[in-house]
C-alpha cells in the first residue's frame, strides 16, 4: 500500500530551516520537516497548508516541488506500507510559530544545528542532495 504524503521545506532569510519534533509514530521523538498524509480528495497544496498550520501555527504559500522520496512505513502483518512524500518549497505568509497537533516542538534551526539533531531517516542526506542545506 502506498500512502501519499507531503512535506514543507521552509528556509528563512538567515538560512535556517523550519523543523518539528514528531510526537507520534512513525517518527516519534525525531526532528523532521512539517508535513503529513494527503487526505482523500485533497490536493498536495491543500494538504501542505493544513499540515503546516496544524503542526506549526504558520500559514504558507506553496511553491515548487523539490522532489519525491519514499519511506517504508511501520510493520503491518497484512500489507507493506510505503509513504510516498512530495516535498515542496514553502514560504511563510502569516501565523505565529508554535507546536501543535502531532508536533512536540517547532523551531528554526541552522544547517549545522540540524546535523546534530536526531532526524528522520534520510532527512539530512535528502536536504543536502537538493542543496537546501
Amino acid at each position: 500500500m502506498v500512502i501519499p504524503c507531503v512535506g514543507a521545506i521552509m528556509v528563512d532569510a538567515a538560512g535556517r530551516i523550519l523543523v518539528v519534533l514528531r510526537q507520534n509514530a512513525p517518527a516519534s521523538g525525531w526532528w523532521s520537516i512539517p508535513g503529513g498524509r494527503v487526505e482523500n480528495d485533497e490536493s498536495d497544496v491543500d494538504a501542505l497548508r493544513r499540515e503546516v498550520k496544524e503542526e506549526t501555527g504558520l500559514d504558507v504559500a506553496v511553491g515548487e516541488l523539490l522532489g519525491r522520496i519514499q519511506r517504508l512505513g511501520p510493520p503491518d502483518p497484512d500489507d507493506e506500507i510505503w509513504y510516498e512524500i512530495a516535498d515542496y518549497h514553502c514560504t511563510v505568509t502569516g501565523g505565529s510559530l508554535r507546536p501543535g497537533d502531532d508536533a512536540a516542538d517547532a523551531r528554526w534551526v541552522s544547517p549545522d544545528e540540524l546535523r546534530t539533531m536526531t532526524t528522520s531517516d534520510g532527512l539530512i542526506d535528502t536536504l543536502e542532495s537538493w542543496r537546501i542545506i
